[in-house]
């Protein structure tokens, strides 16, 4: 009987197969015997476990870490920031937790997890004190980009947790390694406690989400790490089964955050990726992108655009704009901006570099005028005017100026905003009384079921409280009877607004505006 031929490329793989299990037979007894075989596994897990615990040195460190982060967030300064995560204890604790995750070790875990819980806490709790007797409290930039977890604010988080873990298990830890952990989580509990004392939801949600996330990112990759090295439950007395149903449920738990953030993220990437593909699909000669910018936040959502094109193309901004719609299914807003450059690749470059040449002049000169306009307006020096050029924004906080009202500075800010109606610039006003809003009977649509409705003057009073409420940083409340102030109460909702009440009896009547620091 005659064996079937084999052919060639079967015994290539079979040749082959041998030699890649020899590889791998060679690399994981390489890796059992001088990588993890030469770590003192018990020696690591008791120091670790020691340094976890609760103390004084502990909770003062992260007061003064805290309070130098929040110091540097409301600066708008990024050097600050960072100082302050030479002085953060943070990462003790939550490898605490990647740790005891990998070993099984419950006991261990909810020692970790209440460490790092009440440091949480007293941070989050000294920033939002440091904010409230704070002059300074408008959103910077630096509090800004804390807002939501980024791939970038990811990166970091899971390359510090690699380096710390790494670190830790070597028995190298040192400064540098809590720097980089800190720097992931210790600006946005910061800006936790901000959103806490500013009563501003949007940020402290938005802060709250990007800590958890790089609490996930740090924890796991921590828990990878050490199981990478070869600590396993074996070295836990108490790894019992329902340990092993716990650890599961931690890791569930701490994956679902890290999954929302992911998705997000991922979607926002991949939007940006076709916004780039349909601006240059709009022009049918090759074009260059130098800027492209997708603003999530809005509604709808905001694309802008510098296209180095050879000829100018009509209705570009229509074109992509339905492009964008379909694509992404939501209604997109774009706004192209077409510079004209040569054919040659050459005369191409050229133009990039003489355009962003004249538009970094440009914005140096602007920030420069706005600074000067703002200071003067303000009543301050041009220092004290916070310039940022990348986002087109300007933050002032005003001086007192003898009989300015309320109404004065919000005057101020939309003049000099309608003459640059390419930036955002925010006066922070000094705290003034605020109009009383006067109520009437009126048959019209906007009134209410009794026929009562606030006056125009009293709707344009309400605007000015909503608006210095978010300029100054403190709360407003609605003094007078309970259907005015619900009645006054459903318009803010209606514009995303939110203010304190306090009733004073039933029925309708004009409605008094307070500080609450009154």
């Amino acid at each position: 009987m005659q064996s079937e031929p084999v052919s060639a490329e079967t015994a290539g793989r079979k040749r082959a197969s041998p030699g890649f299990a020899h590889v791998l037979t060679t690399f994981q007894r390489w890796w059992h015997t001088d990588v993890t075989g030469t770590v003192d596994q018990i020696a690591v897990i008791e120091k670790r476990r020691a340094e976890c615990a609760t103390s004084a040195r502990y909770l003062l460190m992260t007061c003064m870490s805290a309070g130098i982060a929040i110091l540097g967030l409301l600066q708008g300064s990024a050097a600050v920031v960072i100082g302050a995560m030479l002085l953060s204890p943070l990462m003790d604790p939550i490898m605490g937790v990647g740790f005891a995750l990998a070993i099984g070790d419950f006991q261990w875990l909810r020692q970790s997890a209440r460490s790092l819980a009440i440091g949480v806490v007293v941070a989050i709790a000294f920033t939002a004190l440091v904010v409230f007797i704070s002059p300074l409290q408008t959103i910077t930039a630096e509090i800004a980009s804390r807002t939501r977890p980024s791939l970038l604010d990811l990166g970091v988080a899971v390359f510090s947790s690699i380096a710390g873990a790494y670190a830790m298990i070597r028995g190298r830890e040192g400064t540098i390694v809590g720097v980089a952990i800190a720097t992931a989580l210790m600006p946005p509990l910061a800006v936790v406690g901000f959103g806490v004392a500013t009563l501003n939801a949007t940020v402290f949600w938005g802060s709250l989400f990007l800590f958890i996330t790089n609490l996930t990112a740090i924890a796991l990759t921590a828990t990878i790490m050490a199981r990478a090295y070869g600590f396993s439950t074996s070295l836990s007395d108490k790894h019992t089964k329902m340990q092993n149903f716990l650890i599961f449920a931690a890791f569930t738990l701490l994956a679902i955050p890290l999954f929302l953030s992911l998705r997000q993220i991922v979607w926002e990437s991949q939007a940006t990726r076709q916004a780039n593909n349909v601006v240059i699909a709009v022009y049918d000669q090759p074009v260059t992108i130098s800027e492209l910018d997708m603003n999530y936040d809005m509604r709808p959502i905001r694309l802008t655009a510098t296209v180095l094109t050879p000829q100018y193309v009509e209705n570009a901004e229509a074109r992509a704009e339905v492009a964008m719609s379909r694509e992404l299914g939501r209604p997109v807003e774009v706004s192209l901006t077409q510079v004209r450059v040569g054919t040659t690749a050459q005369a191409q470059q050229e133009a990039q570099l003489g355009e962003a040449r004249r538009l970094e002049a440009e914005s140096r000169a602007q920030a420069r005028d706005i600074a000067e306009d703002l200071a003067m307006l303000a009543g301050v020096t041009v220092d004290d005017v916070t310039v940022d050029r990348e986002r087109r924004r300007a933050i002032v906080i005003a001086r007192p100026l003898e009989g300015a009202t309320m109404t004065a500075y919000r005057e101020l800010e939309q003049r000099i905003n309608a003459g640059r109606p390419a930036w955002d610039i925010r006066f922070t006003p000094p705290i003034r009384p605020l109009p009383d809003i006067p109520f009437e009977r009126e048959t019209g649509e906007d009134a209410d079921d009794d026929g009562w409705v606030a006056t125009d003057d009293g709707r344009d009073a309400l605007a000015l409280a909503a608006w210095a409420q978010q300029r100054v940083g403190v709360p407003v409340r609605l003094v007078g009877p309970r259907e005015s102030v619900a009645h006054l109460r459903a318009i803010l909702a209606a514009d995303g607004d939110a203010m304190q009440a306090s009733i004073t009896g039933e029925g309708y009547g004009d409605v008094a505006v307070e500080w609450t620091t009154q």
